[in-house]
């Protein structure tokens, strides 16, 4: 007989590490919220306050469908989706920035590869056509994260150049899989998450993206771009241990 499905299981969870947004948290959940609503998609929005010193950890959210964990102390953006992604339970669990910089646009094309397509992972590209993001920051910034991509794509993920974006979403199976190995708790998460997706050779379905606003950003360029180099030769040690390999099979 087919199991019938569980209506109270959410189809998408959507991840939000935060850190000093007490400012725009609530207008971002709205924002989501909305979106699947619009869209009748069961979901859940799960906030990870990642050891903020304003009143992020305070906020109320009036709506079961959406938590707000918090961390005691700031312990990075990888460490606050390790504990967003361990509490979801959608069948696609998407993660982004809390001021959710690229819109809901690209969740909806997330839904639709994992879902009906059978993408395990979809990723925003800033460097696809039909993307705008590179004109909107600082010179500086810009710079930096071109040599970056360049260097974590010479070392790590091949033909994948924009490791950085942060956008990300993976069907639920892969999350579960992926996110519990996760070992680096800062900014070059993104790119050890992707490591990983490369590695265990899952579908990984690259979308455009447009950046609408970047008010949530704590990148500081000098000082994370040497912690983000310690990462990539940390992860090389880690893939030679084994530590990346997945217990479940998911190649077609």
């Amino acid at each position: 007989m087919m199991k019938k499905p569980d209506k109270t299981r959410p189809v998408v969870s959507l991840v939000l590490p935060a850190y000093n947004c007490e400012s725009y948290l609530e207008a971002s959940v709205a924002e989501a919220r909305s979106f699947f609503e619009d869209f009748a998609i069961p979901f859940e929005v799960v906030c990870v306050d990642d050891g903020s010193g304003d009143g992020t950890g305070r906020i109320r959210f009036d709506d079961p469908r959406v938590s707000l964990l918090r961390h005691g102390y700031n312990q990075g953006k990888g460490a606050a989706l390790k504990t967003g992604m361990k509490a979801a339970t959608g069948s696609v669990r998407i993660f982004t920035d809390a001021d959710l910089p690229y819109g809901t646009d690209p969740m909806a094309l997330a839904v639709y590869y994992v879902l009906l397509k059978d993408y395990h992972v979809v990723i925003g590209d800033r460097t696809l056509r039909g993307s705008r993001y590179h004109e909107e920051i600082s010179p500086l910034r810009r710079v930096a994260s071109q040599v970056f991509s360049f260097f974590a794509g010479r070392f790590l993920t091949g033909g994948f150049y924009d490791t950085q974006c942060g956008f990300k979403a993976f069907s639920g199976a892969v999350a579960d899989q992926l996110f519990p190995r996760l070992s680096v708790k800062r900014f070059a998460c993104d790119v050890e998450i992707l490591y990983m997706a490369l590695i265990n050779n899952l579908d990984i379905k690259r979308v455009p993206v447009v950046l609408s606003r970047n008010t949530s950003s704590t990148i500081r360029t000098f000082r994370d771009s040497g912690r983000v180099l310690f990462g990539v030769g940390r992860m090389k040690y880690l893939r030679n241990k084994g530590g990346y390999t997945f217990t479940k099979d998911f190649a077609v």
